[in-house]
């Protein structure tokens, strides 16, 4: 199940611009970050990934220009990596200035373990989002393998609503990163740049 792309002429009247925020420890996040990006690239988007841990002061304006922020993250002990909490703090230039106000927001995730506190990653990315003034959009996908006829292949394997949840073998690299999970990131890009393109052209209506 994945949430249609805009129409050729739609996506080529409205192109969105998507920006995927992230930080990665060991590559796996890297790997659910390209993902996003690939399917919000395929859905019309201009899409740019950015790694906060190495954020450029050309970003910081990407990031302000963009219609749309996908934050990711590993989840380490229950909530995001430091190096993200480090970007959310700095990211306070922006809330007092209100830049990313009425911007969609979306999230993803991975950890070693199927549940591995994620929820607390994705509700850190939805309260981080909320402060600065964002939309937040959810996965949009109904939870797979959860019946005698399911299989752990199914997108969003791991039942998570609010963004993409994935979970790779603590004794693997990111080539490790399970197919379905990448499918998850995958529809995650191609819904935020989906909804973004309606944003947008309503947006450009009320304008008009």
């Amino acid at each position: 199940m994945t949430t249609p792309a805009p129409t050729a002429s739609f996506a080529a009247a409205v192109p969105p611009v998507v920006a995927v925020a992230y930080h990665s420890g060991y590559g796996h996040t890297t790997v659910l970050a390209e993902a996003v990006r690939e399917g919000a690239a395929d859905a019309g988007a201009t899409v740019h990934l950015i790694k906060v841990d190495e954020i450029t002061e050309e970003q910081w304006g990407l990031l302000d220009a963009a219609d749309a922020i996908v934050f990711g993250s590993p989840t380490y002990m229950g909530t995001a990596s430091g190096a993200f909490h480090v970007f959310a703090e700095a990211t306070s230039k922006r809330y007092t200035t209100r830049a990313w106000q009425d911007k969609l927001a979306a999230g993803f995730t991975n950890s070693g373990s199927k549940s591995g506190d994620k929820l607390h990653t994705l509700q850190f990315f939805t309260v981080l989002a909320a402060q600065h003034g964002m939309h937040w959009i959810n996965l949009g996908l109904l939870p797979g393998w959860h019946s005698t006829t399911a299989s752990e292949n199914d997108p969003n394997r791991l039942g998570f609503y609010l963004g993409a949840g994935a979970q790779t073998d603590t004794d693997r690299g990111p080539d490790g990163v399970h197919k379905a999970d990448i499918a998850t990131a995958d529809h995650l890009g191609r819904r935020i740049a989906a909804q973004a393109a309606v944003y947008a052209a309503g947006r450009a209506a009320v304008a008009a």
